[in-house]
Formats: structure tokens, sequence, C-alpha cells
């Protein structure tokens, strides 16, 4: 019989997927056959400028297929034993969680309260945890539902570990009627625990329609005569764990930092680096866990998952982070927006986690703070060591803080905690102005230089030589909130691509890092295919030009139906759409979700890609700077009603006056003119040069695109705004007449 000690906390076994390796082989042949096809005709029938781009598109298509065929043709699975990590360690480590919310009117506060409701009642040891809450909004009202929060915490954690509830967010919990179920103290508890919810509900969201004029005072006064750009670092203990009970609640601490118009606050990177600080000096746990205000726990055991892996003594040399996956709990069916990543988490990611690990994604992860203070594998680089001048230099002029970095990086876990009493010192480390001469977001913490700093500071981790995990528990560990409608998605993934566009223009470019960095060999390939997303819309705005310009000046790009090579691009668009739809139906998904995620590919690159590839060039010619954008969460708090729009919105693609819909409504119209010239010339006696490719592929984006199309007649919020008609069909107007004016 095997010792409970001998027995492992987590295996890692591959996933094999025999028919998508053979479809990623022929896909590759296909297209490595079309650019020999591309090659010969050049070289037979002399270059036009029609067939070079052409076989450049093609080119990128090739390069950035093998790229993806790398990230995924070694898929893994993290499997963890909890169980195992309870018997087998007495003392488990400390974790500092982290929850960021930057705006009270786009983040409703009820969201960061179920979030940070689901955290203190996690299946850990209570006096282990601190739970920092981040409103770089410095939101008065956040704070007030923080501390009416904790009142009914007081309440849900006890109710939580007696009934051992597996979703612990009140809001998800409540959304199904329990009160039949169990035993009659359960039905009597749960009737009781619910109204107590109701009532926190009621008590946060009718006060934030009038909180701008109420007037604060008590522990409210120190919001007075602030503003969300302007204001002192506001940090207040909500509630402090001073017995040290392990099932009692964890600590809560309300963290604002100071924000000065003559300072740069770099965004989120810098809400981060303030909590690392902060907590620092409070807690300085060895581990920290990140998580968006909207990503609530779902899976209670999250923690002791992640230290299946961290407490593993070969592990503790290697991984840096450890990476859980975006799930939504408010998918619409079918993905229609193609804003729930399935395929991409399963496939891509966990491809990624059989090389040297998945990038970070911002959420739901799990870091070594030595890590995050910059620290190598070896940790040769930084070290507690070091003199206390060098440190200083590293992480600013906080002799507190320089003290309380030397533990983390020495993994000493006896440097003495307070809260209440470190207040002073801690409202230091979070001035607007501590970073100067230091090396945070350069060298230590969250990077900056990127509006995706998870993905930059991930980058750098693992250029250092660290590896990284994702684990997929079942239930997922958390559950966020899926963007609706056309606007919010399309600006999110603007912000994405602006972000890696931002890194692949910069000296961390992933492409140098190649060259100089710690990276394996398919790692940088990884990494390269990542940033290359950002600058993917030129070539596809490219390529979906040239069938309208075959239509309308009567000429073709691809071979026609009677030449045999005509079956190259057939089969390629076969076998890839084939592919496309097995992944989706591995997944547990149907035909028309993966028809909403190809159309939605389409829209994104098309339209969001290309503002974002424009956001990039104004700011290097100097002419403006990258915003970071604030996605807009759908409040979903009521436990009687858990859809936030109505039946009548839901899956409906909506409008604004955005330039983001301008490319994509282009594309349309001119496909749209190319088949109208089309259809009139076929009737006309001369000689049709166009073939059915081209034709094919008109018809195709139009499709994809057909959510533009009904909203050229659509009125109000799904329709598209006269302005962005008036532009869309003046630049159609202009492609079509340069055509026109040439033949």
């Amino acid at each position: 019989m095997v010792e409970p000690n001998a027995l492992p906390l987590y295996e890692k076994a591959g996933v094999h997927r025999p028919v998508q390796r053979v479809l990623d082989v022929t896909i590759f042949f296909l297209l490595i056959s079309l650019l020999a096809y591309r090659f010969l005709f050049l070289h037979r029938h002399g270059f036009t400028w029609l067939h070079v781009l052409a076989f450049l598109c093609e080119c990128w298509f090739t390069f950035t297929w093998a790229l993806l065929v790398n990230v995924t043709w070694n898929p893994v699975d993290y499997k963890t034993y909890p169980e195992r990590l309870l018997k087998r360690v007495e003392d488990l480590p400390p974790v500092d969680v982290f929850v960021t919310t930057a705006d009270s009117v786009l983040e409703p506060p009820i969201i960061t309260v179920n979030t940070v409701l689901s955290l203190l009642a996690v299946d850990y040891p209570a006096n282990k945890l601190a739970i920092y809450v981040s409103d770089d909004g410095c939101s008065p009202l956040t704070f007030y539902s923080l501390t009416e929060a904790l009142k009914f915490a007081k309440t849900w954690v006890p109710f939580c570990k007696k009934y051992e509830v597996q979703v612990r967010a009140p809001f998800r919990y409540f959304s199904n009627d329990l009160s039949s179920d169990g035993t009659e103290e359960f039905q009597c508890e749960w009737r009781r625990v619910k109204d107590e919810y109701e009532k926190l509900r009621r008590t946060i969201e009718e006060p934030a329609k009038n909180f701008a004029s109420r007037e604060l005072t008590g522990d409210l006064a120190d919001f007075s005569n602030t503003n969300s750009k302007d204001h002192p670092p506001i940090i207040k203990v909500i509630w402090e764990n001073k017995e040290g009970l392990w099932d009692g609640l964890p600590h809560l601490i309300y963290v604002s930092r100071e924000k000065k118009p003559q300072h740069p606050h770099h965004f989120k990177a810098g809400a981060m680096n303030a909590l690392a600080r902060i907590s620092g000096l409070m807690t300085n746990a060895p581990y920290m866990l990140n998580v968006d205000c909207d990503m609530f726990v779902n899976n209670p055991d999250v923690l002791l998952q992640g230290m299946c892996l961290f407490l593993d003594p070969i592990i503790d040399k290697e991984y840096a982070f450890i990476q859980f996956p975006q799930c939504f709990y408010n998918g619409l069916k079918d993905d229609p927006f193609g804003n729930q990543w399935i395929v991409m988490m399963e496939f891509t990611f966990r491809g990624a986690a059989g090389i040297q690990g998945p990038g970070y994604m911002g959420t739901g992860c799990i870091h070594r703070r030595k890590v995050m203070y910059g620290q190598s594998p070896d940790g040769t680089n930084i070290s507690g060591k070091h003199c206390d001048d060098e440190l200083h230099k590293t992480f600013g002029n906080s002799k507190d803080f320089v003290n309380s970095a030397a533990h983390a990086l020495r993994s000493l876990t006896d440097y003495p905690r307070g809260l209440s009493n470190s207040i002073k010192t801690v409202n230091e480390v979070a001035t607007s102005d501590y970073e100067r001469a230091s090396c945070w977001g350069t060298k230590v913490g969250w990077l900056y230089g990127s509006l995706l700093e998870d993905m930059l500071t991930g980058s750098e981790i693992h250029k250092k030589g660290w590896k990284s995990a994702y684990l997929t528990p079942t239930p997922p560990a958390f559950l966020g909130c899926a963007p609706s409608g056309g606007p919010i998605p399309l600006n999110h993934q603007k912000r994405a691509m602006t972000g890696l566009l931002e890194i692949l223009f910069s000296k961390r470019c992933p492409m140098f890092s190649a060259l100089f960095g710690k990276l394996q060999f398919r790692q940088r390939m990884f990494s390269v295919w990542i940033c290359l997303w950002g600058i993917r819309s030129i070539p596809e705005i490219c390529y979906a030009t040239l069938p309208a310009f075959c239509l309308i000046a009567n000429s073709h790009f691809l071979p026609k139906v009677q030449e045999p090579v005509a079956c190259i691009p057939i089969l390629l668009f076969v076998f890839y759409n084939l592919q496309q739809l097995l992944q989706y139906l591995e997944t547990g998904q149907s035909a028309r979700a993966w028809w909403n995620n190809e159309r939605m590919a389409r829209i994104n690159t098309i339209c969001a890609s290309s503002l974002g590839a424009v956001a990039v060039v104004l700011k290097l010619l100097g002419l403006s700077e990258t915003v970071f954008e604030v996605t807009k969460k759908e409040s979903s708090s009521s436990s009687d009603d858990t859809d936030s729009c109505s039946d009548g919105d839901l899956g409906c693609f909506t409008f604004d006056e955005s330039p983001v819909f301008v490319p994509g409504t282009t594309i349309l119209i001119i496909q749209l003119a190319a088949l109208s010239v089309a259809l009139l010339r076929i009737r006309q006696p001369v000689v049709q040069e166009f073939g059915v490719g081209e034709v094919i592929c008109c018809v195709w984006l139009i499709l994809c695109f057909w959510s533009f199309l009904k909203g050229m007649f659509a009125k109000g919020k799904y329709g598209l705004p006269w302005p962005t008609l008036r532009t869309s069909s003046a630049l159609a107007f202009l492609f079509v007449s340069c055509i026109m004016s040439t033949n």
C-alpha cells in the first residue's frame, strides 16, 4: 500500500488529438502548395501587383499558421489532489488576494461585493488570507458597499462552510431556489441568508442612485473633495482577524492609491504594483492571487488547487505563476459575440502549457511574490542579500518596504505583520511619486509600456527562464461576466490589439527576447504569434479587398474552376473550416457557435484590430497616447433575475458612433458594390475574367458581416449611425472609383 506522503499532489499528462494533428499538417501542406502555385504563376506570367499582394498575404497566413500549430501541437492537462495536500501539509502558506476595480459606474459595486464575498468564503485558513480591494476610482460608494458587505459576510461565510456550499457568490447561489431542499434546518437557514442578501443588495443599490449628493461623514469623510484623478492615498482596514482564527474572516483592506494629474498612474499595472507594496508591508504573503472585480470564485478549492503545484519541491524551482482559464456565467447560447473563448482556452492555452507555460491573462492567476519582485529561477539576479543601497534603487525609498522585500526574496515568512498600526508607513508606498528613481514597472512588479500589462509581464517572466502552469479544475475556478452587445466586445478587442502592438514595437518585443532571453524556442514562437495578432488586420483587409477588386476590374487572383490547381484553395477552405468546426464540437458547442465565432473573428480583425493599429501608429508619431478603457460590467446582482438585459437584447448586435464600425461597414459596402458590378457585367457580351472563387469570397464576407448589413436598414441602437454610413460609403465609393478609372 502506497503511503499518503508518497502520493503525488498533481499529475501532468499529455492530451492526444490525432485528428487535429492530421488536419494541422494537411492545412499547412495546402498553404505551402498555394504558395508554390502563386510563385510559379508569377514566374511564368510576370509580376503584377494583384498576384504579388496575394502572394504576400498568403505568406503571412502560412507563417502564422505554422506558429499556431507549434503552440497547439503538445497540449497537456494538470490534475491536482487537494485532499492529499491537506493530509501532508500542516501549515499552509499565506496568500494575499488582490481585487481590482476602477469605475463604480461601469463596474457596479454590487459586482465587486459578490467577488469579495466569494473570496472571503474560500476553503483556506482565514488566518492565512488577506483580501485587498483596489479602487482606482476612489469611490466612497465602493468603500461603503464593502463595509456593508462585511456585516453580511459574518453570516454568509459560516453558512457556506457549514453546508459546504459550492458556489460562494451570493447572487449566483440564490439564483436557484433551494428553499425546499435538504433538512428543515437548512431550508430555514437558506431563506434567512437569502433575505439578508436581498437586504444587502438594496442597501447598496438604492443609495447608489443619489450617492453623489450624500454628505460624507465618519469613515467616508476621507473621500470629501476628491475625484478619481486627483486624491491622496486612502487605505482603510475594514476587517482584521486579530485573533488569528483559522475559521474566522480573513483580513479585508480597502486601497485607493494616490493620483495626481502631473504623475503617470499606469492604469491597472500601476494599481497592481501599489497593491504589491501595500500588502508587502501589511501581510507580505509569499503568494498573490489577483482577480478582476467581476471574476468570482466558483470553486472554493481554488487556492488548495494552486498550492498542490507550488508546494511541490521540484515545481518550486521552476514555476512562477499558475493561470486559471477565464470562464463566464452569463454566456449567451451559441456565443453570438464570439467572446467566451472556449476553444482558445482549450486548444491554445492548453497547448502552451505543454511548452514553457501559458501567458499571464491578467486575472485568475496565483503569483509568487519573489518572482514579481524580479527574482530569476536561480536567484542570482536579485535577492535579499544585496546591499541596502541596491535594494533601495530597486524598490524605492521606504526602508520598511525594502526590509519586507528582502524577506520575500529570501522566502522568509517571519516578517512582522500588522494592519492598523502600519497605515502611516503604507501611505508612503501608495503615493503617486513613490516609484520615481526605482525599478517598479521596468524590472520589478507589473511592467509598464503597454495596455496589456498582463501579457507583457508574463512574457518577461518567461524570458527569465521561469515556467507557468495552466489549471482547469472542475467546476471552473472563476466565473466572470462576458460583455454583451456590439461596441463593448469590439472596444475590448481594440484595447487588446493596441496593447499587443505596443509590445511588438517596443524594446521588449519577443523577437528580441528570442535573441537575448531564456525562452525555449517553441515558447519564443508562441510569444511572436501572440504579438503578431496586433497587425493581422493589415493582411486580412488586403486579402478581403482582392475578390472585390477582381469582380470590379474583371480579373482574377484565384485559379479558375477548370484549372486542376483550383482544388488547392477549395480543399484549404474545406479543411480549415472542418477543423474549426470539430474543435467547437469537441468542446461541447454547436455548429452555430462555430459560425458565430468565425464571423466575429473577421469582424474583430477588420474592425477592432485595424483601429488598434491606427492608435499605435498615432502614438509612435507622437500625435496621441493610448488610453485604457474600462469595460462596462453588467450587474446581475438580484437573486431573482440573473439576466441583466431584456430578452429582446440577447444576441442582438448593437452599434454606436464609435469609429470601430467604419472599417467593417466599408468592407461590406465594397463587397456589395463588387457583386452588383459583376452581375451587371455578366449580362454584357464581355469575356468574364473573374471566376467562381472570387464570387464565393465576396458572398462569404457578406455573410460574415450580415449583422452590419441588417444594421444598415435597422433603427435605434440596432442600426448603423448615419455618420458611420456616410464615412464608409465615401471610402467604398473612392475604392470603386479608383478601380473603374484605371480600367
